[in-house]
């Protein structure tokens, strides 16, 4: 990150540079999603589309939203190419500014984090609004700092899940936490290299109708 960038630019560096999609999706997605039956899902800062891939060969109906247009565009084309391009939307969105429309019988936000101004309880109290009856929303941030992590500032706080729950503000009668834990996990960085890392899981299911 350089003075004066802006975000988008930034996430666009990043992706022009990396040109691969596809890839694993992250294990709590898959541990959350696995049994759950197809339906509509929401990737949120989609990424290389790991998720989203994984999520549409499964029969959801994924819109997969990045702020790198490079990002949704590689994508896009990577569902495409794979015959998932009837179950797969791709759209660039900076969250700070839009949001996509519809309603979700999922919404995924893995590791949405950035190190530019992001009013994220904002983005995830729309998420939580955009659920449909009985959906959920998935968040999982980092909750430690991997040795590889290009942040390694060592004041660096990780909100816990009862934080980032308690940061949306949701009427409890219509929404519920059904899952705030903080599960260690092995990673592997660059290079293969190992190590245990803690993931900060928020699971929030939408009880009445919109």
């Amino acid at each position: 990150m350089t003075a004066g960038q802006t975000a988008g630019a930034f996430w666009e560096g990043h992706y022009r540079r990396r040109r691969a999609w596809g890839g694993r999706a992250n294990p709590l997605l898959i541990e959350t999603a696995g049994e759950l039956p197809p339906g509509t899902a929401l990737d949120l800062g989609c990424g290389a589309g790991g998720d989203t891939i994984w999520l549409a060969r499964r029969g959801w109906r994924v819109t997969a939203v990045d702020i790198s247009a490079t990002a949704t565009a590689g994508v896009g084309a990577y569902a495409r190419d794979r015959g998932l391009g009837g179950l797969v939307t791709a759209e660039p969105h900076d969250l700070a500014r839009s949001f996509p429309a519809g309603t979700f019988d999922l919404v995924s936000a893995q590791y949405l984090h950035t190190p530019f101004p992001l009013d994220r309880a904002r983005v995830l109290r729309k998420a939580a609004h955009a659920l449909r009856p009985g959906g959920l929303l998935l968040v999982v941030d980092h909750g430690s700092t991997a040795p590889w992590s290009w942040d390694q500032d060592p004041d660096t706080h990780y909100p816990t899940p009862q934080e980032v729950a308690a940061g949306l503000d949701l009427d409890p009668g219509r929404w519920s936490v059904r899952r705030a834990d903080m599960p260690g996990r092995r990673a592997t960085g660059p290079g293969g290299r190992t190590a245990i890392v803690t993931d900060n899981v928020l699971l929030i299911r939408r009880e009445d109708r919109p």
